[in-house]
């Protein structure tokens, strides 16, 4: 009976080997022949030798202030490449340790490893072993990703990663293999390889990692959130500490370094994807005409150039320092006067009127009204809120915003440049659109009446008057001076006068006006409006910097310049910038007139708070603006090395001050005030900036007395006179009074 059993037992096991060995040749030949199939592109073409010679990673482009900062990436996917020779050696032996330690052994796959994740991970089930797939199938799967097949997926893409790692060795180095491995791993947050990763996590370039902040990264390759260091800095350190002792395993690191290594408290120092936005709207145009200028090359060169793949490097004219100085003084200056101008909204009840008025063209959203969780933009920083969709737009609607552009006259290259509050949440860019533009215009007026001949002292008209032919026009004062008699061309403009600088629009005539916008670069349409001498006309902050840089300049003008070169990622030049050529805009006497008497306008007219509350000591000439009803405020400010200018209103005009804190002098020159103030203080940038003017602008002749009356002749001459120059206008008038032009345009402000 026991014979019998022990027979039927061994007949079993038998069997049993049988089934075992004929399972494991089909296995065999199931995978030969998969291997097969996938060698013979049934699952797609695999990549040649010769493509994987060719193989590149996509790179972002960088921007780069005047200075060398980065300021600005262009990407598809944030990369940034570095050289074998820039990695760290602990870098390359914390990877090895952690993800393939036979590397410098096998020839792209390892037997050996394979073996191990069979016995150790499936059999014994011990996940501690790791994977079988070594750096080089890792970048393989990097690269090209992988595919769907079915029930297949896993063993194809395994297949097709093995036999292209074969190839890629034959084609690479090992030290190639290694460079290319971390310039396309995954780190999270939309990064792709350890150069972006250094400068997110620790604000540096890789090449400055220490040992414990590369075993960080290393660390974030099992799972690149997981292990963040920013979400998960307990995770992140306990893997940071796995892989410092894998070195130590590895002959890497002495168990004295591990132990002090470990002991070191996690720290990074994080620039998440707001540490760029400084300059967003800057480069914003910097891409913009980097786009223009690739194109252009392309098509002379039969090169296509990729902004958001090639690795270019664009450098840049901006300061950093004179950017981050107006920035502050932008945050300080909106974040007082926010507050201050929200409580005009609600004694107002604006908001009330406003959702009516939204209410008519209503969305689904807006009746809806729903309440979520944003990221909402406040100086204080951003952070997230719960809102209704209507408090959300109700929020950015009456927000202030600011805009900035800072040009160095000479060369005409752009210094300093925001078009908003912030790029992220208000890309609409300031700096270009067009406002009602104020008295700030009226610097160019006057240029014109010099142009025509008149003079400082020329004496004008400062009594009120109505124009009935222009439906009972009847300007006045900003601050409501009814002295009336006639003032000095020079005092008129200091003090930024309305009257008398109607009267000099009439004397100068329309066509020398057109003349002068034209020579500067202004828009003309509606030159012909007599209220274009109070500034009812709609001009953008980068037109009247242009045109004020031509006062700085002597009378020449330059087209603004952003880019200084574009090199490859090997820093070979493909363009070269060059400054624009001068033209002459203005005569160089009448430009050193006009500067002579917008410096009267900083020490002692609308502008003089630069002195009294900013206390800049440097020269400086200026001017400010106000427009109707205090919807937006200027203010312009120059000195032979610098024209800044400033523009403070909300998205919408309605959205304004109803009191003196909107004006030019309250609510944009303190921009520029603080901002020159900073520049004072930094030896570079006074030396840079703020230079004296020629000694030929203390020279102007402005001796004459401010205000004189006017007797009866001298008036009578007057009218005479202002009838003869005003001849020219009498098609535009007649053509004023048939579209009824007069009243939709008058401005009330003059400041």
């Amino acid at each position: 009976m026991a014979k019998k059993k022990r027979k039927k037992q061994s007949k079993g096991a038998a069997f049993l080997w049988k089934t075992l060995f004929l399972s494991m040749a089909i296995g065999f030949i199931s995978l030969f022949a998969l291997i097969f199939l996938v060698r013979k592109d049934v699952f797609g073409k695999l990549p040649s030798t010769e493509e994987l010679a060719g193989l590149r990673n996509e790179e972002a482009t960088l921007i780069f202030s005047s200075n060398g900062s980065v300021i600005g990436k262009v990407f598809a996917q944030n990369r940034t490449n570095v050289l074998f020779q820039d990695l760290p050696k602990h870098v390359v032996e914390a990877l090895i340790s952690t993800e393939d330690q036979r590397f410098f052994e096998h020839s792209g796959v390892d037997a050996f490893s394979y073996m191990r994740v069979l016995f150790r991970t499936i059999i014994a089930r011990d996940r501690s072993g790791g994977g079988g797939s070594t750096i080089s199938q890792q970048l393989i799967k990097n690269l090209y990703g992988r595919e769907k097949h079915g029930p297949l997926t896993v063993p194809v893409n395994k297949i097709k990663e093995a036999l292209v790692a074969q190839r890629l060795e034959k084609v690479y180095s090992k030290e190639d293999v290694i460079t290319l491995y971390l310039n396309s791993v995954p780190f999270g947050e939309n990064l792709y390889g350890i150069e972006a990763a250094a400068e997110r996590y620790f604000s540096k370039s890789a090449a400055k990692l220490k040992v414990e902040e590369g075993a960080v990264l290393v660390g974030m390759l099992k799972a690149n959130t997981g292990y963040n260091p920013r979400l998960h800095p307990e995770a992140s350190k306990g893997r940071r500490d796995q892989v410092l002792a894998l070195m130590a395993g590895n002959g890497k690191l002495t168990p004295k370094a591990r132990d002090s290594l470990q002991a070191l408290p996690l720290r990074i120092r994080y620039a998440g994807v707001d540490a760029l936005d400084a300059y967003g709207y800057f480069d914003a145009q910097v891409v913009r005409q980097s786009r223009a200028i690739l194109t252009e090359l392309g098509r002379k060169n039969g090169t296509a150039y990729d902004i958001e793949k090639d690795g270019l490097r664009i450098h840049t004219t901006l300061d950093t320092a004179l950017q981050h100085a107006a920035l502050r003084s932008v945050s300080k200056q909106l974040s007082a006067m926010q507050p201050k101008l929200d409580r005009e909204l609600r004694a107002g009840n604006v908001r009330k009127g406003w959702e009516k008025k939204m209410g008519k063209q209503a969305s689904a959203d807006w009746r809806q009204n729903e309440r979520s969780v944003k990221e909402v933009f406040r100086w204080a920083g951003k952070r997230l809120d719960t809102l209704s969709y209507r408090d959300s737009l109700w929020h950015y609607h009456s927000m202030l915003q600011a805009a900035f552009l800072m040009v160095d006259p000479a060369t005409g290259k752009v210094r300093a440049y925001s078009g908003g509050n912030d790029f992220r949440t208000l890309p609409f860019d300031q700096v270009q659109s067009h406002r009602p533009i104020a008295s700030a215009i009226k610097p160019i007026i006057y240029a014109a009446g010099l142009e025509r001949g008149l003079e400082p002292c020329t004496y004008l008209n400062n009594e009120r008057k109505t124009y009935d032919e222009l439906e009972g026009w009847s300007p006045q004062n900003f601050d409501q001076d009814t002295i009336g008699g006639q003032v000095a061309l020079w005092y008129a403009l200091a003090h930024s006068m309305n009257i008398p600088t109607v009267d000099l629009y009439f004397r100068t005539g329309v066509d020398t006006i057109r003349d002068t916008f034209k020579a500067l670069g202004l828009p003309v349409d509606g030159v012909d409006n007599p209220a274009l001498a109070l500034g009812a006309a709609d001009v953008s902050l980068q037109e009247i910097v242009r045109a004020y840089s031509v006062f700085a300049n002597e009378g020449l003008t330059r087209d603004l310049q952003m880019i200084e070169r574009i090199t490859d990622a090997r820093g070979k030049v493909i363009y070269q910038g060059r400054m624009a050529p001068a033209t002459r805009a203005l005569d160089q006497e009448v430009a050193e007139t006009v500067t002579a008497m917008l410096r009267r306008a900083v020490d002692e007219g609308t502008g003089a708070s630069m002195r009294s509350r900013f206390g800049v000591r440097a020269a400086l000439a200026g001017k400010t603006g106000t427009s109707q009803d205090y919807g937006d405020a200027w203010f312009l400010c120059y000195t032979p090395g610098l024209v800044a200018g400033a523009w403070v209103g909300a998205r919408d005009p309605e959205v304004h001050f109803n009191s003196a804190l909107g004006t030019g002098a309250r609510l944009a020159l303190p921009i520029i005030g603080r901002t020159l103030a900073a520049a004072e203080r930094s030896p570079t940038m006074r030396k840079q900036y703020l230079r004296s003017f020629p000694e030929e602008i203390t020279e102007v002749d402005m001796g004459c007395a401010p205000r004189r009356e006017g007797n009866l002749i001298e008036r009578f001459l007057d009218v005479i006179f202002r009838k003869d120059t005003r001849t020219e206008q009498d098609t535009v008038k007649k053509e004023k009074e048939r579209k009824g032009f007069f009243r939709r345009w008058f401005p009330k402000k003059g400041g």
